[in-house]
């Protein structure tokens, strides 16, 4: 009978030794990258550390080179030149680095009664309810009139202040109680609470005109320059580790950053490869991978060509080859079976917490709606380069088949005729603003992509 592995039982010390510095790096990777713009930013930063150079500094890129290009600082790409053409393909493997969020409206700041707020637009799929009644802060960047751009983050630190959303208090919501938890929290009450001291001494004596005076004290900025400002409201929680036995990790992003940590490390640790080794990081995910920094933007194929043309000189049949003999594992979080809700999942073809990195066949809804469908020849190749290393793998999808569903970047790769498959991180609190998964789980991904990038 067939039985999931538990990777607590499985691994030797070394590995228990190996997993908890991995654990240890990715704690500080997600406090580090709660953004977008801050995920690329530090991703060149160990990319750098470990001999990569960006694009820009190779007149000629050979075999063996270690290449980053970046894109619009809001996606990234890190390339190690195989001794093998080009045109025989690629290994890639592919995540997002954006996670479901409130981002502030263009013209935020406003004041109800005597309190000051900061209006707000969610981003990606969220239950709205769940944004209120946290420590929040707000990252982001914002130019001001003279063309300085400024990077502005309040709350990440212990002396900083935090901002909030407000619920309604329990003794009021005998009416709230009586709502679908759709309808809880309204997407135009998330507003960001943020003051309620009135400006002293000036004519216009306002909470709001005292926000606005705070700003431009330490930003320079004056309320018509967030119009053209991108600002994020995340949890200021630093990630932890959860449970007496500090078996799992606990922060906000980890969709889809846990995969984005894991394929950075993997690509990091290749000193030599015979196929080129490609780290994509795309952004937009969350919002169907749409946009200039999205999957379905012309980055990759661009920097492709880019690449091809440093190497041997640019040739649009030897592109179209290189991309179409190119493997891929997609790299996303999937849903971790929870006892609690059990009725959500079928449980035989659930993934586990602890029991490895999950691959899915197909992902998407209700009859495969939306998904890649990997074929069988892709899933021996993959499944013969895990054995290789002896990875700890298990196989899940999205809960039941007509219970929801959801979708990754894998479609959109398999249209230039690549194989494609789902390979992933199994997720409890998927969506959430602080989300919960095995670091045994994490570590197996880690290995996995290794595993890939070596032997496919």
């Amino acid at each position: 009978m067939f039985e999931r592995k538990n990777v607590w039982n499985e691994i030797n010390d070394t590995e228990r030794e190996e997993m908890d510095i991995i654990s240890d790096e990715y704690l500080s990777f997600l406090d580090n990258s709660k953004t977008e713009r801050l995920a690329v930013k530090e991703i060149v930063k160990l990319a750098k550390k470990n001999g990569f150079k960006n694009i820009d500094e190779f007149e000629k890129i050979n075999p063996k080179d270690k290449v980053y290009v970046v894109n619009k600082n809001k996606n990234v790409a890190l390339f190690v030149i195989g001794d093998e053409k080009i045109e025989s393909g690629m290994n890639i493997v592919a995540s997002h680095i954006d996670s479901p969020r409130l981002d502030l409206k263009p013209l935020p700041v406003v004041e109800m009664e005597g309190l000051g707020y900061l209006k707000t637009h969610y981003y990606g799929g969220v239950k709205k309810y769940q944004r209120t009644n946290l420590p929040l802060s707000l990252i982001g960047v914002i130019y001001n009139k003279n063309g300085e751009k400024i990077d502005v983050s309040i709350g990440e630190e212990d002396n900083e202040p935090s901002l909030f959303i407000t619920e309604l208090l329990i003794h009021l919501s005998k009416d709230l109680n009586q709502k679908k938890a759709s309808e809880l929290i309204e997407a135009e009450k998330l507003n960001v609470l943020v003051g309620s001291i009135p400006l002293k001494g000036e004519k216009d004596n306002s909470v709001k005109a005292n926000i606005l005076k705070i700003l431009k004290e330490k930003y320079n900025i004056e309320e018509d320059d967030f119009q053209i400002a991108e600002f994020e409201i995340v949890p200021s929680q630093k990630a932890k580790y959860a449970g007496l036995d500090k078996s799992m990790v606990i922060a906000h992003g980890q969709d889809d950053r846990v995969c984005s940590f894991a394929s950075l490390k993997a690509i990091l640790s290749i000193k030599e490869t015979s196929r080129t080794s490609l780290s994509l990081f795309a952004d937009k995910e969350e919002i169907g991978s749409v946009g200039n920094s999205g999957m379905t933007s012309r980055f990759f194929e661009n920097t492709v060509m880019e690449i091809m043309e440093k190497m041997d000189g640019f040739n649009y049949i030897s592109y179209k080859r290189a991309l179409q003999n190119s493997k891929v594992l997609s790299a996303d979080v999937t849903a971790a079976y929870d006892p609690n809700f059990s009725d959500a999942y079928e449980i035989t073809n659930s993934a586990k917490t602890g029991c490895g990195v999950t691959i899915s066949k197909y992902t998407g809804s209700g009859g495969k709606g939306g998904s890649n469908d990997a074929n069988a020849e892709f899933l021996n190749e993959v499944r013969k380069a895990f054995e290789k290393d002896n990875v700890i793998w298990q196989t899940g999808e999205l809960g039941k088949t007509d219970q929801g569903g959801g979708g990754t970047i894998a479609y959109i790769l398999a249209q230039y005729n690549m194989d494609v498959l789902d390979c992933g991180t199994a997720m409890l609190s998927m969506h959430a603003p602080l989300e919960i998964l095995s670091r045994a789980d994490l570590y197996e991904t880690y290995r996995a992509y290794k595993s890939f990038f070596k032997y496919i």
